[in-house]
């Protein structure tokens, strides 16, 4: 997740905006091929307030780790790999990093989640031994993807994380991710887009928002784009290589007077 304008963003997803190139070839050993049925620009819905049915012209969904994929659509697994979900007990306590008072580090925009540590290769095996099996889970679902959030969360750590901490892990999840036959996105985190981790494509929150959608279909060929905002949303749209939704910050369900689903107009 990151920061949006004043508020943050909670994943991604798309649609098509804009003439659609030619998909860039992937680079070697990339699981990008994973990605087919899901073409460049394609419409996807982001779910992660709860699955409901596609509205018609949907070709993926993203959901929530503990949901199942949508029949007969590409569907991608939202991990929380870096931070803890609210009241989730799914952590050791000495797995979450602790700050000079001794107290969990707390994500400032988004109460009751907290970072997980990342600082140490022993922290960085204990924390892969509590991923990849939610992997193998969204594998054996039927996902085809998986989306680790908060890839980025070293820059809210108080100084305690750096880059360095979040490639390290980033390299073990996308091979974690790649032996459970999941392509996997790298989600945020710009600074990292060229650093050669191995992701299969990339989910943004807001790049129109903050001028970055270029950062990353420069690296990928795919690249999903959430946008909060109106003029987020009129930003992103028209990129070439970018699929784009507009949502609302909650990813409120249909019925609900917040919710808010809607993607670039066809070319």
């Amino acid at each position: 997740m990151r920061a949006v304008l004043p508020l943050l963003g909670a994943a991604l997803l798309l649609a098509g905006c804009g003439a659609q190139p030619e998909e860039a070839p992937p680079p070697a050993g990339s699981r990008v091929a994973v990605l087919a049925g899901l073409p460049v620009g394609a419409r996807v819905d982001y779910q992660l307030g709860g699955p409901h049915p596609a509205v018609a012209g949907i070709a993926g969904v993203v959901r929530d780790r503990t949901a199942t994929p949508a029949a007969g659509l590409w569907s991608a697994c939202y991990v929380n790999a870096f931070q803890t979900q609210p009241g989730s007990a799914d952590w050791p306590a000495d797995l979450l990093l602790r700050g000079a008072d001794g107290r969990p580090v707390e994500d400032p925009d988004w109460p009751g989640e907290f970072l997980v540590d990342i600082a140490s290769a022993r922290q960085r095996e204990r924390v892969l031994a509590v991923v990849g099996p939610w992997f193998d889970d969204c594998a054996a679902a039927g996902f085809t993807a998986v989306e680790p959030d908060n890839l980025d969360s070293w820059t809210r750590s108080e100084g305690l994380l750096d880059a360095d901490d979040a490639a390290a892990t980033a390299r073990a999840l996308v091979d974690r991710a790649h032996a459970a036959g999941l392509a996997i996105g790298q989600k945020n985190a710009p600074e990292l887009a060229g650093a050669g981790l191995g992701f299969d494509y990339a989910v943004a929150e807001d790049c129109g928002a903050f001028d970055e959608c270029a950062v990353y279909t420069a690296v990928y060929g795919s690249v999903l784009d959430v946008e909060y905002t109106d003029e987020g949303f009129d930003a992103a749209c028209g990129t070439p290589g970018l699929s784009v939704q507009r949502r609302d910050l909650d990813v409120a369900l249909p019925g609900d007077p917040a919710y808010v689903a809607e993607w670039c107009p066809d070319s």
